[in-house]
């Protein structure tokens, strides 16, 4: 498939972004001058440690792990939603680069994300694991794992179910995308290092790792959790 423009990708978001919050990537241009919005590589930095202690101290918790693990689950939906829905309904995949991504601190919730002008590229699920995965998951984990002790294999476990969920909400809003959808999230499910991480099964999609949020105060266990 040939690329696509920054316009056309742009109007794919836009389409896109209605199915729900975690689904909108802001294509604003004004973005890249905003001191409000960093390129997502510094999330690799300082400011990660930031991010989660912001995180901890709304969740009320003083396990900076739990806090880590939860931001990140954010960041991977935030991540996931839009490229799993650009896929499935237009056939294309922002080509998003982690220096001229941006996010923005939100409270509450995950940070915002931002693209002011990304081509389009084949929406195949080795393009969207390269996106996501390479680009942007992998080093957030090795960032995540060199400031909070959380084990690499429940980062992945959170990465696979914030997948599965972008997967549920984008097929109730839009039904005809589940059988394609499914398709593309079983692909990417079955690639390392997704790879063993849950499974769908009856009830849905049930993961093999617990994110910790049963330790937040007044928490308790996901509907996916591996501790059911």
């Amino acid at each position: 498939m040939e690329s696509r423009s920054p316009a056309a990708v742009g109007a794919a978001l836009a389409d896109v972004a209605r199915v729900g919050p975690y689904f909108s990537l802001d294509t604003d241009p004004s973005v890249a001058g905003d001191p409000l919005w960093r390129p997502f590589t510094a999330l690799y930095g300082r400011a990660l440690p930031d991010q989660i202690a912001g995180v901890r101290a709304r969740l009320g918790t003083t396990e900076s792990r739990v806090a880590a693990s939860l931001l990140f689950q954010g960041i991977a939906g935030r991540l996931w939603s839009p490229l799993l829905a650009t896929a499935v309904e237009h056939g294309v995949v922002p080509d998003l680069d982690p220096a001229r991504t941006y996010w923005r601190a939100a409270s509450p919730g995950p940070v915002l994300l931002a693209v002011p002008s990304a081509d389009g590229v084949a929406a195949d699920a080795a393009t969207v694991r390269r996106v996501v995965i390479d680009r942007h998951l992998c080093p957030l984990v090795a960032a995540v794992r060199a400031v909070t002790p959380v084990a690499e294999g429940l980062l992945w476990g959170n990465a696979a179910s914030a997948l599965a969920g972008a997967l549920t909400v984008l097929a109730q809003d839009r039904p005809a995308t589940s059988r394609p959808g499914g398709r593309l999230v079983e692909e990417l499910l079955g690639m390392p290092p997704l790879r063993d991480s849950g499974t769908f099964g009856p009830l849905g999609f049930r993961r093999r790792s617990c994110c910790l949020y049963y330790r937040v105060p007044g928490g308790g266990l996901c509907g996916d959790c591996a501790l059911l």
